[in-house]
């Protein structure tokens, strides 16, 4: 099992390209099940363990994955499906495998997918998915952990979402653009990733409307094509750049990416006296020099603070001057990184949802565990801005969602390597 360790106190300084987004990469894999006819192209592929899993998922489907690495392309060819079963095995890895689902639905009529694994960072229940399939004209049957859905052909609805739900959008989404008539989405989540797949799915023939809004329509269509699209660079890989420089100190220009997507992270990092600027194109040129101020923020629904954020941005709270209080709205499990900072020489007393941290410790390097995706990312800020050595276990959780962030640190000056435990 791997281990980064890494020796705090350097300064980073340099240039850092973002890559695509897991969270918008990971839909349009399984859109790419509406595709009758033709290959679909992806561009600006991370190279992501999820995604090696999507990929065996989609393969298990019939599907040709081809990844070329080298060019961060990704080749799917699903026009002759073999299967309508996702294959427990893989499904069970990740959550965002259940996409599939609404696809295969829509494509084939029939699908039958496991309850989805992955982080455990609190309940992350499909019944909003599958209430939705329902009211498209899905049959929905649970056995064994199972989700069976079959239908003679779905048919437009409108679906009621009781709480806006980013990959239950989704889905219900690419299931409608093949049913009969129209459906409407009302609560729909409105993150920038799936303003992103239904552009791409526009261009696949389909016929959507509102995306990036509350209410989404789509009127079916017979059939979509195969497309070739790059997709949008990651806001929480940029957000976790910008607070790599916060916590260690430095000046980074990043490059292919956008700032509006993250626009309440910026303005808190801001208040905090990090420097943060848009440059021309799609370059943001972030700094910190002096000690930062603390700030309290909330987790929530899009636009709001991104949940995907809060540990990284805990951290920073633990060396900044003065008291934070943290909620955590989305998840229940989503502060399982703080005896790991605690370990490390933080205050912070939380509680279900809150946190409460005194700022102003100098945080130590130690041994500690990744619990999650977004934990480790936190852990190796941590260990950026800390004193002497931290050894991060668990590190698999960090490469679902960043692409061997060893080599992209060690170059702007972190002291950080991948070793075996």
């Amino acid at each position: 099992m791997d281990q980064f360790q890494i020796t705090g106190g350097q300064a980073l300084h340099g240039e850092v390209q973002i890559l695509g987004v897991k969270n918008g990469l990971l839909p349009m894999m399984a859109a790419a099940l509406l595709a009758s006819t033709g290959e679909t192209v992806l561009h600006n592929v991370p190279a992501l363990s999820d995604v090696d899993t999507m990929t065996k998922v989609l393969e298990g489907l019939g599907a040709s994955v081809r990844h070329e690495r080298a060019t961060r392309t990704l080749i799917i060819n699903a026009t002759s499906l073999t299967s309508s079963v996702a294959p427990y095995e893989y499904v069970k890895q990740m959550r965002a495998s259940f996409l599939v689902m609404g696809p295969l639905l829509g494509r084939l009529h029939k699908a039958e997918v496991s309850q989805p694994g992955g982080c455990s960072i609190g309940v992350r229940s499909v019944n909003l998915h599958l209430e939705g399939l329902q009211k498209l004209g899905a049959a929905i049957s649970e056995a064994t952990g199972n989700v069976a859905a079959t239908c003679d052909h779905l048919k437009g609805a409108t679906i009621y979402f009781d709480t806006p739900t980013h990959t239950g959008t989704e889905n219900i989404m690419m299931a409608a653009c093949l049913a009969k008539g129209i459906t409407t989405i009302v609560n729909a989540a409105c993150e920038p990733e799936i303003g992103d797949l239904a552009t791409m799915l526009k261009q696949m023939g389909a016929r959507i409307t509102g995306e990036g809004t509350p209410h989404i329509t789509i009127e079916g269509v017979e059939r979509l094509h195969g497309v070739e699209y790059t997709v949008m660079p990651s806001r929480i890989e940029t957000a976790f750049f910008l607070g790599a420089c916060a916590a260690a100190r430095g000046e980074l220009l990043l490059t292919r990416t956008c700032l509006r997507h993250i626009g309440i992270v910026v303005d808190k990092l801001r208040q905090m006296g990090v420097t943060v600027k848009e440059l021309d194109g799609d370059r943001i040129l972030v700094k910190r020099q002096h000690r930062m101020r603390a700030v309290s923020f909330s987790s929530r629904p899009y636009p709001g603070f991104p949940t995907d954020f809060q540990a990284q941005m805990m951290v920073l709270q633990t060396i900044a001057k003065g008291t934070s209080i943290i909620e955590e709205t989305i998840f229940e499990n989503r502060f399982r990184h703080v005896p790991e900072l605690v370990r490390m020489g933080a205050n912070i007393e939380s509680t279900y949802s809150k946190a409460v941290v005194i700022g102003g410790e100098t945080l130590r390097g130690c041994p500690v565990m990744a619990s999650d995706l977004q934990a480790g990312a936190a852990l190796i800020l941590a260990g950026l801005a800390g004193e002497g050595v931290t050894t991060v276990d668990r590190v698999y959780h960090a490469d679902r969602g960043y692409e061997t962030l060893e080599t992209r640190l060690a170059p702007l000056g972190a002291t950080i390597a991948r070793v075996k435990s």
